[in-house]
């Protein structure tokens, strides 16, 4: 019976075949892909992939990092899932610059409000060609964190940013 879960992560010159050399050997070691995130960014490919195996997952572990120019590391997951969180999702849009990222995190860690996925991008504003920031978060925080105060925050960043809130 699987009950362990190992969260692995991957980085390494980008080519063909990663996503299958990774499945193959999970497959033949006994693990079971659960959930996994991948992307190429700037030739590189960057990933994390949970997996329910046997044991200590060692095994797994030491086969992955036999795959050439590519590291990988892992982790068990020990922690139980957390009690009751409200889930949300925010979209954040404003004029390029440095240090936003830092801010919005800085906010919402002030707040105990947990990233559970986070996705960044720069694209041109239709009429301007400015650089816009964009960023899609799926975020957590306990019940009693009041997200209004939250939103008032992040809101206080910048003018230009749009805060959008989905539940």
């Amino acid at each position: 019976m699987m009950t362990n879960v190992l969260v692995i992560s991957v980085l390494g010159k980008d080519k063909p075949g990663l996503v299958e050399q990774l499945a193959a050997l999970i497959s033949a070691q006994g693990g079971n892909w659960l959930e996994s995130s991948f992307s190429r960014l700037a030739g590189q490919f960057a990933g994390i992939v949970k997996v329910a195996v046997k044991q200590d997952g060692a095994a797994l572990l030491a086969a992955l990092q036999h795959i050439p120019d590519l590291d990988v590391r892992g982790v068990m997951d020990s922690e139980g899932e957390p009690g009751e969180r409200q889930l949300f999702v925010l979209q954040l849009v404003g004029h390029d610059r440095i240090g936003i990222v830092k801010e919005v995190s800085s906010i919402l860690a002030r707040n105990e409000v947990n990233v559970e996925k986070l996705t960044t991008w720069l694209d041109s504003a239709p009429m301007s060609g400015e650089m816009m920031f964009h960023a899609r978060a799926e975020l957590s925080a306990s019940q009693q964190i009041d997200l209004g105060v939250v939103r008032q925050a992040l809101e206080t960043i910048a003018d230009d940013l749009m805060v959008e809130w989905e539940a």
